[in-house]
């Protein structure tokens, strides 16, 4: 039996589906749909983003595709409030439909703001905000590295203040500091400047600025990102934050050594003035000068005071010269009294001898005269020479040269000494030096974080103790498993205790039949 003819218009597979394709696109071309996140992986290894929106009713496909990421402010992520704006969309092979994202922004501060602090503590928990991971800036850094945009107002402001304060060498690692891609830029420029060796064709930064201009909560999201605070934790160079106004707060801020207000303020933490060193210097100069003046003038004081101290060389030699002056004038004297003497008893010789005999006697008296004042004439000299010879020994020693090499080898000496305290007190320094540094490695080899490093885990009850033992935690007490990377939260199941095991009972021995 035949159908009856209908007027309903019949369609194919395709046809319903195109049509209903332009259906949808045609009412819903643009959207703004606000929805939680669900079942975010991040990009695919094409660049386009495949996720949902849900609420606590309705669960909506959606994906991004390459060029729209690109475009995005911040980093989606598992579980965020956002509203997406884009259009509707079917697939005619599978009956389903999607949304196709075009611009996605988080809903509203709060929900940003609660990511932020949810974060903020996680990373603080690890342990990335610890003071004691904070290194001093070098004070004249020959080389800074500056992580930021090439192009924008932030560069020329530290550029600039960088060469009033006190020029260095900079090198800039152009990044972008806004969008999808800023963090991964930013983290790879930190790790690039630490993996530079010393001594390089690239010199080695000894300090690192990562700045950005003002902006909201979400243009600056991109320096609250982990890659971006774990590569600023790990940095082996010192490094100042310089994101934002004074008033904005990002979590590199925390990570980093140093945090300045602007960009400009990063310039001036990183440098001095070159003017006020040197001016200090100068001062410095200028009182060493006066200091070794003074030192000279004490010096010569003291000398002086020495020098009066000392006798007078004619006092000294006084004494001297009346002892030559009364034995030149007793020589003499005496000289006058032997020869008259000797001319008395030659006179009186003479009258008692005849004149052949006298004239013998005066020949021979006249040569031991001559041999006599001969004699005495060189016994005269040499008592003259051992005299003046005496007199310049006395001389020589009183000359006031001799005090001034003292004074010369006292100060030589006193440089010695003080020299050597110096180089005793450097290699007492790195003693103790070395003996921290090992103190510390052991201290580490020793820690339980090693352990869990190697994959084990620590397990404790509610207040924090250990737990040794299975038996000793109830179904349903709360437990925390910790980890070499964090810790988790975990409740005990309550599973049946194993079995005991069954004793087998021993066969019974049959008993022999008696023989009687």
């Amino acid at each position: 039996m035949s159908q009856p003819p209908s007027n309903v218009a019949e369609y194919s597979v395709s046809e319903i589906s195109a049509a209903l394709k332009r259906t949808v696109e045609d009412t819903f071309g643009h959207v703004r749909v606000r929805g939680e996140i669900s079942g975010y992986r991040g990009p695919h290894s094409s660049g386009h983003a495949y996720f949902a929106l849900k609420d606590d009713k309705a669960k909506l496909e959606a994906v991004i595709w390459r060029t729209s990421m690109a475009r995005l402010r911040f980093r989606p992520e598992e579980g965020m409030e956002v509203i997406a704006v884009g259009k509707l969309t079917t697939f005619p092979g599978s009956s389903k439909y999607q949304i196709v994202i075009e611009t996605l922004e988080p809903a509203g501060v709060g929900a940003l703001m609660a990511l932020l602090e949810e974060r903020r503590k996680k990373l603080a928990a690890e342990g990335l905000f610890d003071q004691a991971r904070k290194r001093p800036l070098p004070y004249l850094p020959r080389v800074i590295g500056v992580v930021t945009s090439p192009t924008g107002a932030v560069i020329r402001d530290i550029l600039h203040r960088l060469a009033d304060r006190f020029p260095v060498h900079v090198l800039v690692w152009p990044v972008r500091v806004q969008g999808e891609t800023s963090a991964a830029e930013v983290a790879a420029a930190i790790s690039g400047f630490n993996a530079l060796t010393p001594g390089g064709p690239v010199p080695r930064p000894d300090l690192l600025i990562v700045a950005r201009g003002g902006g909201s909560l979400e243009d600056l999201w991109g320096f609250n990102e982990e890659i971006v605070v774990r590569a600023a934790a790990a940095s082996d160079i010192p490094l100042i934050s310089a994101v934002g106004h004074e008033t904005d707060t990002t979590l590199i801020d925390f990570a980093a050594d140093l945090r300045a207000p602007t960009p400009t303020g990063a310039a001036e933490m990183a440098v001095p003035v070159r003017a006020e060193l040197l001016a200090a210097v100068g001062g410095l100069g200028q009182r060493l000068e006066g200091a070794a003046y003074r030192h000279i003038e004490a010096r010569r004081r003291e000398l002086r005071a020495a020098t009066r101290g000392l006798p007078r060389l004619d006092d000294l030699l006084a004494i001297p010269r009346r002892s030559f002056d009364e034995l030149a004038a007793r020589l003499g004297r005496g000289l006058g009294a032997n020869t008259l003497a000797h001319r008395g008893r030659l006179g009186r010789s003479a009258s008692l001898l005849t004149p052949v005999v006298l004239a013998r006697r005066i020949e021979r008296a006249l040569d031991r005269l001559a041999g006599l004042s001969e004699r005495q004439g060189r016994a005269l000299d040499v008592h003259a020479e051992r005299k003046r010879a005496l007199f310049a020994r006395t001389t020589q020693r009183l000359r006031i040269e001799p005090i001034g090499e003292r004074v010369h080898r006292g100060r030589d000496r006193l440089g010695e000494i003080d020299g050597r305290v110096g180089r005793a007190f450097i290699r007492i320094v790195e003693r103790r030096r070395d003996r921290l540094d090992r103190a510390w490695r052991l201290a580490e080899t020793l820690s339980y974080r090693s352990v869990l490093a190697r994959g084990f885990a620590l397990v404790t009850d509610g207040v924090g103790q250990p737990v040794r033992s299975a038996s000793s935690v109830a179904p349903g007490d709360p437990l925390s498993i910790e980890f070499h990377d964090g810790k988790i939260g975990a409740l005990a199941a309550g599973t049946p205790a194993p079995p005991k095991p069954k004793v087998r009972a021993k066969p019974k021995t049959p008993s022999q039949e008696s023989l009687f």
